[in-house]
């Protein structure tokens, strides 16, 4: 399986983003870019799906799949590849709090802490859908890390299409996001653009 060992704040600086999308608390950097340099559309188009593929933490040849998928669906193929990185379950236990970073919320699934509808899930691209309940298993609850955690993620406000209970370790998907509820700044119709060439 192929890992991603990019340093985490250097990508963030050459892509300009703000640490914060990942989960990291660093409060501002200075961006790479020389100021009079014209970048070309090309340019452009490939940064944005740097952009999408580094937030969500997904290699290249899985962000294609989910873009033939996303091409294959009813509505805006831009809107159904952002919605289907916004539903991976990683991304999900990240937005819900009981992981402080998308690579940490990768770990924890992979290391076996969740159940989906009371079933063990271990993939971390795994699609949930809406009425998915997400919990961490009961075996997992006591652990220090988790208590570690939701004192660093108490605070963090959860999307309207997930409702949470800390205290029960358990979160639902009340919904599927929409476009506009996804706060990710990745211009994606650019992305759609780079691949329809």
């Amino acid at each position: 399986m192929a890992v991603n060992r990019v340093p985490i704040l250097k990508r963030c600086r050459a892509l300009g983003l703000e640490p914060g999308f990942l989960g990291y608390d660093k409060k501002s950097i200075r961006t790479n870019q020389r100021i009079g340099k014209k970048v070309s559309e090309y340019g452009l188009q490939l940064r944005e799906k740097q952009k999408a593929k580094f937030i969500y933490g997904v290699l290249e040849r899985p962000f294609r799949n989910y873009y033939k998928k996303a091409i294959r669906m009813k509505g805006l193929a831009g809107e159904n590849l952002m919605i289907m990185l916004e539903t991976r379950l990683d991304n999900v236990v990240f937005r819900m709090g009981f992981a402080r970073t998308r690579r940490e919320a990768r770990q924890v699934v992979g290391h076996k802490h969740f159940l989906v509808n009371g079933k063990r899930v271990t993939i971390p691209s795994y699609q949930v859908k809406a009425g998915d309940v997400i919990e961490v298993r009961e075996k997992s609850r006591p652990l220090q890390r988790y208590k570690d955690i939701l004192e660093v993620t108490g605070g963090r406000l959860t999307p309207d299409w997930l409702e949470v209970d800390h205290e029960a370790y358990k979160g639902t998907v009340k919904n599927l996001p929409s476009r506009e509820v996804i706060d990710v700044p990745v211009n994606e119709m650019l992305i759609v653009e780079l691949y329809s060439k």
